[in-house]
């Protein structure tokens, strides 16, 4: 039989105060972002709009994020998704739904829906989401992650929706027809966006953003 010493409880204790702290979070999470995309209607927002109301006066429940850097970009991406993962779960009850990608983030009734996604991949984001262990990712694994993904494992391939508007962050008024061009007009839009030149690291996040969701769209 195991026996417990005074480390090991100390340690459930912390690991329990931990959970108890992120799920009282989430609950406020929960009512301020249900709030924001009401508010917004059938145009939504962005996950960059999102942390940025969230962030305001009026809810003050998330704050100041490095957008450069992803150890402190991680954990509020992170308990942002959760929270919209249970939000879609508890809005089916009342006949909505959730559509969820960084580029925009919309609340519509069910028979709205548009009949593009894909069940695979939708539940392997909701399983990974949704495992709030996962908000205690190591550095080194976050920064794994994020090395495995720009190493040509991108997530699955977006609707034709989330990529017009990736493309349209990017200045173009319309997909372009190669992942070059993509490639040379976010360079473009770097350089424009980039702090030095009067731009923000909001706007940049914004930006590589879409060029994610290009990249998926293109692979």
């Amino acid at each position: 039989m195991h026996i417990m010493t005074d480390s090991s409880i100390t340690s459930l204790d912390k690991d329990k105060a931990r959970h108890q702290w992120l799920e009282q979070q989430v609950q406020h999470l929960l009512i301020a972002t249900e709030h924001e995309l009401r508010a917004r209607g059938p145009l939504g927002l962005s996950e960059l709009d999102l942390i940025r109301a969230l962030q305001g006066e009026r809810w003050q429940l998330l704050g100041e994020v490095n957008f450069t850097e992803p150890d402190q970009l991680y954990p509020v991406h992170f308990l942002l998704f959760h929270t919209l993962y249970r939000l879609r779960d508890q809005l089916a009850e009342t006949n909505e739904t959730l559509l969820i990608s960084p580029l925009r983030l919309t609340l519509l009734p069910v028979a709205q829906r548009p009949e593009t996604t894909l069940p695979a991949s939708e539940d392997k984001l909701r399983a990974f989401y949704l495992d709030l262990s996962q908000y205690f990712m190591s550095n080194g694994d976050i920064q794994d992650m994020m090395d495995n993904f720009w190493a040509g494992l991108p997530p699955e391939r977006p609707d034709m929706d989330d990529a017009a508007l990736a493309a349209e962050t990017l200045g173009f008024e319309a997909l372009p027809e190669t992942f070059t061009a993509v490639k040379q007009g976010f360079r473009r839009q770097i350089m424009r966006a980039h702090p030095d030149r009067g731009g923000s690291t909001e706007e940049v996040q914004k930006l590589n953003e879409a060029f994610s969701v290009l990249k998926a769209h293109y692979a």
